[in-house]
């Protein structure tokens, strides 16, 4: 478990034009190559290790984008955002998931009090939201690791069936009696959003930020495979269960990321709602064994330990990633980076560097 924090140690420059730029919401490794998304984009960005310059530990910049619209067919438009909240590497490819959630307008201090009520009425879902993809990672002549459409041994770029308006996961859960309800209820107002990732093989994790069910957390297991020219989802068992639900005990807060590490699986949790309140990180210790074997359709977890406590502020500094640092960047000590929405000033170097965490083991 970790057990400390070091603040401010990891130094992200991003450029002008970048797609991804201060609201981060998810992260991964390539070697010492740093992939990152954010909530307002549809794309990625790559950004390289670089000597530090100030007291950071660790400086990633030279960025380069990698528009989603140029790697996917995608369900909405090319300007559309995705809200990738979700990534993880694994076995050549990157994942990545959107939020999968509806959104609702928010009141403006400069609008009247009747066109206030009318936006808050106003519930859309953008049609790139509804995204789980695995993405090609494969290197440039210079090495440096690049997503691309069609790999050159034949890997290729997939989403989950689907449209802008449902997939084949929405669709399955239309009609749980625990998610079912909350399809059409804004993440924001604990409807259903996705916020985390993790990748098992096959087995794909994702963790909800909402809804919370009496204090109840969710991860949803699926089975995905490639066939033709989509991802489907495949029965994780003989009964043909399509969705295992997970339900967890984080004291009221959902997940906002998820990570591996070994057997163990770590928990970025924090309030489902728009509060300014607790981020914890949470481990599941021998959750990927405890996984593989497990044929329950639902499962109840309370057995979770918490680990250091995250600062937060006022509409500000929310951790919404989480990754482990590779050794080769760790120096010897098992490491996690923690990325934030919403930087606050404290956490921004001009208009376009932003810094992260580091969590360590003393």
């Amino acid at each position: 478990m970790p057990n400390a924090r070091t603040a401010n140690a990891v130094r992200l420059e991003f450029a002008a034009e970048s797609l991804v730029r201060s609201n981060l919401s998810g992260a991964a490794f390539s070697g010492e190559w740093l992939w990152v998304a954010g909530d307002e984009a549809c794309g990625l960005d790559r950004l390289r290790r670089l000597d530090p310059v100030g007291r950071e530990v660790l400086r990633f910049g030279e960025v380069r984008d990698f528009p989603l619209a140029d790697l996917l067919d995608l369900p909405g438009a090319a300007d559309e955002e995705a809200d990738l909240e979700g990534m993880a590497v694994a076995d050549g490819f990157l994942w990545v998931v959107g939020s999968h959630g509806l959104k609702r307008k928010n009141a403006k201090p400069e609008r009247s009090h009747a066109d206030n009520a009318r936006r808050l009425a106003k519930v859309a879902l953008d049609g790139n939201r509804r995204l789980l993809a695995c993405l090609p990672i494969e290197p440039d002549a210079q090495g440096a690791p690049c997503l691309v459409r069609r790999a050159q041994d034949g890997r290729k770029a997939l989403r989950l069936k689907g449209d802008a308006q449902s997939n084949l996961l929405t669709r399955a859960l239309a009609d749980d009696p625990h998610f079912g309800p909350y399809m059409a209820i804004p993440g924001k107002d604990n409807g259903f959003d996705i916020e985390g990732l993790a990748v098992d093989g096959r087995r794909l994790l994702l963790g909800l930020r909402g809804p919370v069910l009496r204090g109840w957390s969710a991860l949803l297991e699926i089975q995905i495979e490639a066939r033709a020219d989509d991802l489907r989802l495949v029965p994780l068992d003989d009964s043909g269960t399509l969705i295992r639900k997970h339900f967890l005990q984080l004291d009221g807060l959902g997940i906002r990321d998820l990570h591996f590490s070994g057997d163990d699986l770590f928990i970025l949790a924090g309030p489902t709602m728009v509060l300014n309140g607790d981020i914890r990180v949470f481990k599941w210790h021998g959750a990927r064994p405890a996984l593989a074997a497990n044929r329950e359709p639902v499962r109840f977890e309370e057995a979770l330990t918490e680990s250091v406590p995250l600062p937060h502020g006022r509409g500000v500094n929310r951790a919404e990633a989480i990754c482990q640092l590779p050794p080769a960047l760790s120096g010897g000590k098992t490491s996690w980076l923690v990325l934030y929405d919403a930087p606050g000033p404290e956490r921004r170097d001009g208009e376009h560097a932003v810094f992260g965490d580091l969590l360590r083991r003393d």
